[in-house]
């Protein structure tokens, strides 16, 4: 029965959590807008551990949200989670902040999980009903054409921050869905899939663990 600490920093939603097998079994986070991810993560971890009567060598693995999203922030995750895995001697998993986003969602049609990028660019992977990946994660201009594709053969959901962008500039039908409740990454959404990767083994090298930044980094902000 392993318990896992997830963290969730990819967004300005300073986000921990702790599950057991795969069901959560508690949450610290907050959202702020000056991604006080560094001032708030430790204490988050220490509080809700403290809060739950679990000690740091009672955890079995480490889970991390590993982005797209802010760069500042996947740095602070990535970072904390590298050092209690050195420090434990666990292993560290990664989740994909796009899969986050749609991992408790029953849609019968095409998932598309959005991120807010930088002028009309979001981060973006499509899924079909099983939540298989169709369409690999990747950064994108969106036009008044995007998607269309997919709406032309099913019907679709775009959940994300970056679906008011998809809302203003997408000359969208009536397939496409929107979901304005799923905006942001939240570490509740990760006991799932770090239960399952950690089941298989699927864990990263701590050494050479890096953020999926998608694109170069270009700023000091976010």
């Amino acid at each position: 029965m392993p318990i896992i600490l997830n963290i969730e920093t990819s967004s300005t939603n300073c986000s921990v959590s702790l599950s057991n097998n795969e069901k959560l079994v508690d949450c610290l986070e907050k959202d702020s807008p000056s991604y006080s991810h560094s001032q708030k993560l430790h204490s988050f971890i220490y509080e809700l551990m403290e809060k739950n009567n679990i000690s740091f060598k009672d955890l079995d693995a480490i889970a991390v949200g590993i982005g797209p999203g802010s760069y500042t922030g996947l740095r602070i995750g990535l970072s904390a989670a590298k050092g209690i895995c050195y420090a434990l001697d666990i292993p560290l998993i990664s989740v994909s902040s796009l899969e986050n986003l749609i991992v408790k969602i029953d849609f019968n049609g095409i998932l598309i999980s959005t991120i807010d990028a930088r002028r009309d660019e979001v981060y973006s992977c499509i899924y079909n009903n099983k939540k298989e990946i169709i369409r690999k994660e990747m950064p994108e201009i969106i036009n008044s054409k995007s998607f269309l594709n997919y709406s032309a053969i099913d019907k679709i959901l775009i959940v994300g921050n970056g679906q008011f962008k998809c809302k203003e500039l997408i000359e969208f039908d009536s397939n496409f869905n929107w979901n304005e409740k799923i905006l942001i990454p939240s570490s509740k959404n990760m006991s799932e899939i770090a239960y399952k990767k950690y089941i298989n083994n699927d864990f990263e090298d701590i050494a050479y663990c890096e953020p999926k930044y998608l694109k170069e980094f270009k700023s000091n902000s976010g």
